[in-house]
């Protein structure tokens, strides 16, 4: 089980990402987009600090020392997608899309991502080689997308 832990994270994380784009398209419904994603980052910025003073105090009683390094230039500026990110999404749930056809297109766009940077080791990434099994895999998820948005109510 533990070997495959990453695989539970990975769905809690697609999980919490539903409830942010969800309250997120809540509150951008009653302000703007842009509103939204300002305040999502900034309560978001608080609670990853907490987390990091946190984690922190855990890794000094642990005897864990951090790992040093000097970090890509690039590497910073992951706010600006994720920014973005937060306020295309909650207008495309506010859309006639709603939760599953905004969600199952996000997920699309990151799949058609996910397969680029793996195929050319994007930020620092593995680089691995795509088969068949990731274009039938990717012909898939977007049947299924395409599925949930236009197969309403039939």
């Amino acid at each position: 089980m533990l070997k495959h832990i990453d695989w539970l994270w990975a769905v809690l994380a697609g999980a919490l990402l539903a409830v942010m784009v969800t309250i997120n398209s809540g509150l951008a419904a009653l302000t703007t987009p842009f509103t939204a994603s300002w305040v999502v980052h900034g309560v978001g910025g608080v609670v990853a600090f907490i987390l990091l003073v946190a984690n922190g105090a855990v890794a000094r009683r642990a005897g864990r020392i951090p790992a040093k390094g000097k970090a890509p230039l690039w590497s910073y500026l992951g706010g600006v997608p994720g920014a973005f990110a937060v306020a295309l999404s909650s207008i495309a749930v506010n859309s006639e899309l709603a939760l599953a056809g905004g969600l199952s297109l996000l997920l699309v766009g990151q799949i058609l991502f996910g397969l680029l940077s793996d195929q050319f080791g994007l930020f620092g990434t593995p680089q691995r080689r795509l088969n068949r099994f990731d274009l039938l895999a990717t012909i898939c998820v977007i049947s299924g997308s395409a599925l949930l948005i236009f197969a309403k109510g039939t």
